[in-house]
């Protein structure tokens, strides 16, 4: 028995497919979801997301937002999610690099919270696509 996986963010559908586990980042730690796991409603934190069907696995670097599980169901609601293959490295480099001019400087208090949210994103999709890129190829 599978269950059914999705990833939903404000933008698009960025996964929607059977699979055999998913390793999701939590306030709690990593947990693994299989078939016939308990009805769970918790929040995600980043961190990287590996999806498992059969003997390939993906890698997805995700945000932060909302993981349920219920009835073989997988269902997260996330701010942000790419996959490791679709990670642009330059890209990545670049708002890092945005985001710590404008840590360094004298910004407003709205300009630093998303200068910090854009490089928590920025170091989670370089992670991701440092560890798995390659592998990926």
């Amino acid at each position: 028995m599978n269950l059914l996986f999705e990833i939903i963010t404000p933008e698009k559908v960025i996964y929607k497919d059977e699979v055999d586990e998913v390793v999701v980042p939590t306030e709690n730690g990593e947990i693994a979801i299989l078939p016939n796991h308990i009805n769970l409603l918790t929040q995600v934190n980043p961190g990287e997301l590996i999806i498992k069907k059969g003997a390939k696995q993906e890698y997805l670097a995700i945000t932060g937002g909302f993981l349920e599980v219920q009835h073989n169901k997988i269902s997260i609601l996330a701010e942000y999610a790419v996959k490791a293959q679709d990670i642009q490295v330059a890209r990545a480099m670049e708002a890092k690099k945005r985001a710590e001019k404008v840590m360094s400087e004298k910004s407003t208090d709205n300009e630093l919270r998303i200068a910090q949210a854009e490089m928590i994103k920025a170091i989670l999709e370089l992670r991701v696509a440092t560890r798995h890129k390659k592998r990926l190829m």
